[in-house]
């Protein structure tokens, strides 16, 4: 008979369930299986051909159920009650009466070995109705959850009920989602990928590789050619869990601790641990001895053996000598080339190689991994990075322009493509991702290893490159006594003859203790090639370290000379020339090899404007020593005072754009100079004051000290140094009919450019507050871009443009003014002066960063809301606010919906809850008489049911507060909102928003009109 949906199983549709069920194939399928869809997908379709109308979800809700009450009537028999009782009792005892329980066995060899027993030891041999005898196969590891003990016994044999018989000879087709991901990996399976994981360039790829996925897929290929059907994320999740256990197992073996061992531990440590060579060749040779169950399959490039598919564990010896690190075999004809050197995170100590003259040749095993020029087809995406691709990105980054580039730089995409650029001309294929992401590692490694070092007051203790990365974060040059043996093969290539001269000899980097690390060759090597290499190793360190320091040089000279013929966005000067440090003079000049300046634009009093013919529509502004009052009535030196206004200048334009607001800004060049988008400047100052003080007390008698302005007042000034740049009026510069990069100021030029120095006065404010600092007033100025023809936010804004009062006491004063208000000028009081400065500078870099933390959680009634919710999350991420989308239903499951509203209330995270559900709206609601946290409704309504849907969400009971917003961008900017109130970054993107919705609205307004007229 058939049942719809929803109602509850009846007796036949059990049986036939069951009947399904105790088919040996279902059985297996369903062994260890956590991603169980598809099965549960074909049982319901072999239902329907008994009569049974039921879904995957209803048949799997009640094979677990069944599993269940059975596991409890079970537990209450073997407790001696036997008057606990269930229908169906025998049949799911016929097939789950046996439970696998994994136990750990000591070896002899020092590893634990699962092994797998019957909870119940006195199986009967005969079968009787309702009792079967089941086998268990030993092929597969018991989970360690407990509830999936039942899973794990295989049945062999099936006596009742009858038609399960029947069905179970035909075999079925179970789909192919059965076997996705989840199914856990049998021990053979596990061989396999261990055989394949200790081929050495598999090794090599794996080692300090970041970006790893094309390698997983290269070991699921290799897989399936074993019938083993695994795709790359799962043997990518294997091979970390392995990785993780054996690290787990061998730091508590090294403390002392034999209780906790592994499966394959003795090969993963072959392979983690770097046994000996010796080891590796005698399971190379020992083929005689492999069981005849593990097949041998070959490709054009290596020959690598596996287990075959058998699917029993006494096919596979348990013993370790059946998996070593060189059990892959290598065939002669195999592009070695392609095969990566060794890698900087090796852990093993580094061998010495030469392959100098002809009368002492090195074996092709040792060949493949002598050091090399680095080609194109060398590399690809995702593969670990070579020791002399790292020496050259080093190199590189050892430029003091790139340098000066990636300080203070945030985004340096144009940065990395550059060095791309030029590891590719070394023949080093990465591309700018790459090149970044090992940047930030070894800077990681480095400070990492520092701040252990200087916590734990040991002696600095070494990484791979330990001293060139410090040598070029604490700018000091590269010493050349190490870098050029290190580098000499990777110049090999590029330099023909000159490496003859000096022998393409390759020597690796002193080991972490400081020590020449031994030279281990061949057995097969003489005694007398031994001493020989020994000697010509000794003699020719330094001839070699001379002779690449040259070659360094000449090559990064060609490098400049290809560079200077060719316009691109960054120069490459030579890397080796050290420039003379600029005499110290009130103008500072910029040094000439870190960028090619052109003609002198501008100069001000505190600044230096240069033309840049390399970088078509930037300037390079250049800061000077020197601080003035009163149009440079008053003038003086003050040391550092270039590199103070600079990084002030750099943060605050920083903040600004990434809030939203146009600015010249392009990125932080130097200490002391940043590059910008070429300008014409208008000549007006804009003031906004919060505070009444200084001159405008002045201009307005009567006006006390400290009054406050809402809002911010607007004042104009006209850069006039003869007339001490004298106020005018907006009609003034209206009238004054001014005209830059071809944009003339009008009405509405005047109104973008005052509008615009409320906000940027607001957004600065409000970023100063949680540093207890009251922003006074601010003075900024603006300039039409000469490419883009737009007004931009120009000049600086640094400690000259405004004033700062911490805790808004003026005597606490942080700006200029305690300049100005100098009856005398002395060292010491400019020193007080450079101190207020110097703390202002320090200060401003924590504009960028906020200790306000917030969430938005969208919760969706159903899945099929999830482009709606995505919006949501996409306009969350535009404020820069994490979101997270659930699915729950306050219908169907208010439990859940409950429960999910406590996990991220007991975090302690500032939440918005954004309710998205259709027709009948229960989320929001209930969300809302349940939660403090604010709840927002957004449902996703259609075009025929809408209107009457969206009743559900505003005719609320009373206690009820969650407001509606049909926009999923408007959820987003409500919550952002929320969290501006905290955040000074939200709530600055929040303020930009508003500003540039005001200007396009502005200049649409003004081309509406001028096709008018």
């Amino acid at each position: 008979m058939e049942s719809g949906a929803g109602k509850h199983w009846t007796e036949e549709e059990v049986k036939a369930l069951l009947s399904v069920w105790s088919e040996k194939n279902i059985r297996k399928q369903l062994h260890g299986t956590l991603r169980n869809k598809g099965i549960f997908i074909y049982i319901a379709k072999r239902l329907q051909e008994l009569g049974v109308c039921r879904d995957w979800k209803q048949c799997r809700a009640k094979y677990k159920n069944l599993k269940y009450e059975y596991r409890t009537v079970k537990y209450a028999h073997n407790s001696g009650d036997v008057t606990k009782t269930m229908k169906f009792f025998h049949d799911l005892d016929a097939i789950l009466r046996y439970e696998p329980v994994t136990q750990l066995a000591a070896e002899e060899n020092g590893r634990c070995s699962a092994t797998e027993t019957q909870l119940n030891t006195s199986p009967t041999t005969d079968s009787t109705q309702g009792e079967i005898p089941v086998s268990l196969e030993d092929d597969e590891d018991a989970p360690g959850d407990p509830l999936l003990f039942i899973s794990h016994a295989r049945p062999v044999q099936l006596g009742n009920p009858a038609s399960a018989v029947e069905a179970s000879k035909a075999a079925a087709f179970i789909p192919t989602v059965a076997n996705e991901g989840g199914k856990h990996w049998t021990v053979n399976e596990v061989r396999a990928l261990i055989r394949i994981w200790s081929d050495k360039n598999i090794q090599q790829q794996l080692e300090g590789t970041v970006r790893n996925k094309r390698i997983f897929e290269q070991v699921a290929a290799r897989l399936q050619k074993f019938g083993i059907d695994r795709d790359w994320k799962q043997c990518r999740t294997k091979y970390k869990n392995l990785k993780h256990e054996y690290k787990s197992v061998k730091s508590a073996q090294d403390s002392g601790s034999t209780s906790k061992s592994m499966k394959f531990f003795n090969e993963l440590d072959a392979i983690l641990g770097h046994c000996t060579m010796e080891q590796a060749s005698k399971s190379d040779n020992d083929e005689s001895e492999r069981p005849p169950e593990w097949t041998e399959a070959k490709s054009e490039k290596d020959s690598v053996e596996m287990p075959g598919d058998t699917g029993e564990e006494d096919s596979v010896s348990n013993t370790s000598e059946d998996l070593q690190v060189a059990d892959i075999k290598k065939v002669s004809d195999s592009d070695d080339d392609s095969i990566s050197t060794t890698s900087e995170d090796r852990s093993c100590t580094p061998v010495a190689k030469q392959m100098v003259g002809t009368d002492n040749h090195i074996p092709l095993e040792e060949a493949q991994n002598h050091f090399k020029v680095i080609t194109v087809n060398d590399t690809g995406a995702g593969k670990h990075w070579s020791d002399n691709e790292v020496r050259a990105l080093i190199n590189i980054w050892s430029d003091e322009k790139i340098q000066q580039m990636l300080e203070g730089a945030t985004r340096n995409k144009e940065i990395f493509e550059e060095i791309a650029r030029r590891l590719m001309k070394r023949g080093i294929d990465r591309d700018w991702k790459q090149c970044r992401t090992k940047y930030k590692n070894l800077k990681y490694e480095y400070r990492a290893l520092q701040k252990e070092n200087e916590h734990l007051g040991n002696p600095r203790r070494k990484m791979r490159f330990y001293d060139e990365v410090d040598c070029i974060l604490r700018r000091q040059p590269l010493g050349t006594s190490g870098w050029g043996c290190e580098s000499s093969s990777l110049l090999s290539v590029s330099v023909g003859d000159a490496t003859a001269n000096t022998g393409s000899l390759s020597t690796k980097r002193k080991t972490w203790n400081d020590e020449v690390s031994p030279v281990p060759l061949k057995k097969n090597a003489s005694e007398n090639t031994i001493l020989h290499f020994q000697k010509l190793l000794t003699e020719r360190v330094h001839t070699v370290t001379e002779g690449k320091k040259l070659l360094f040089e000449r090559l990064c000279k060609q490098e400049e000379m290809q560079d200077l013929n060719r316009t691109q966005v960054y120069t490459d000067p030579s890397a080796i020339q050290q420039v003379p440090a600029p005499a110290p003079a009130a103008a500072m000049a910029p040094a000439a090899s870190d960028l090619k300046l052109g003609k002198k634009v501008n100069e001000g009093k505190t600044k230096e404007v240069y033309e840049l013919p390399d970088i078509p529509g930037c300037v390079l502004m250049q800061s000077k020593d020197q601080i003035t009052a009163g149009n440079a009535a008053r003038k003086d030196r003050m040391e550092g005072k270039a590199a103070i206004s600079n990084t002030t200048t750099s943060c605050v334009f920083q903040l600004l754009q990434e809030a939203g607001i146009k600015t010249a800004f392009v990125r932080k060049q130097s200490d002391t100079a940043f590059i910008a988008a070429h300008c014409e400047m208008i000549p007006i100052e804009w003031v906004c004051r919060r505070i009444a003080t200084g001159s405008f007390l002045k201009r307005n008698p009567g006006v006390k000290e400290g009054y406050k302005f809402y809002p911010p007042k607007i004042e104009m000034f006209f850069k006039d140094d003869a007339n001490n740049d004298p106020q005018w009026s907006e009609e003034q510069i209206i009238e004054a009919k001014f005209c830059f990069a071809g944009l003339t100021i009008g009405q509405t030029e005047v109104d973008i450019m005052s509008r615009s120095t409320q906000a940027i006065f607001e957004i600065l404010e409000k970023a100063w507050q949680p540093q207890n600092c009251t922003l006074v007033d601010l003075k900024i100025e603006f300039g039409v871009n000469v490419l883009t023809k737009e007004i931009v936010l120009a000049d600086v804004i640094d400690n000259d443009s405004w004033r700062l009062w911490p805790a808004g006491d003026r005597s606490q004063q942080k700006d200029k003014q305690s300049y100005r208000d100098l009856k005398e000028v002395t060292p010491e009081a400019l020193q007080m002066v450079k101190r207020n400065f110097e703390w202002v500078s320090e200060r401003v870099e924590l504009l960028l960063k906020t200790k306000s933390q917030g969430r938005v959680v969208v919760l969706m009634g159903s899945s099929s809301d999830l482009s709606h919710c995505e919006k949501i999350k996409k306009a969350c991420a535009t404020f820069g606010i994490p979101c997270e989308l659930r699915v729950t239903s306050a219908h169907k499951g208010p439990d859940e919906t409950l429960r999910i509203k406590a996990e991220y209330e007991g975090d302690g995270i500032p939440t918005v809850f954004v309710a998205v559900a259709g027709r009948s709206n229960g989320l929001g609601p209930v969300m809302s008489g349940n939660t403090a946290y604010p709840v927002v409704n957004c449902p996703p309504l259609s075009a025929d049911w809408g209107t009457q849907d969206v009743w559900s969400s505003l005719r609320l009971p009373s206690g009820l507060s969650c407001p509606t917003t049909l926009s999923p961008e408007g959820a987003a900017q409500f919550a952002a909102q929320i969290f501006g109130l905290n955040n000074h970054l939200v709530w600055a993107k929040l303020r930009s928003n508003m500003l540039n919705t005001w200007i396009s609205l502005k200049q649409a307004d003004k081309k509406l009109r001028e096709c008018s007229l």
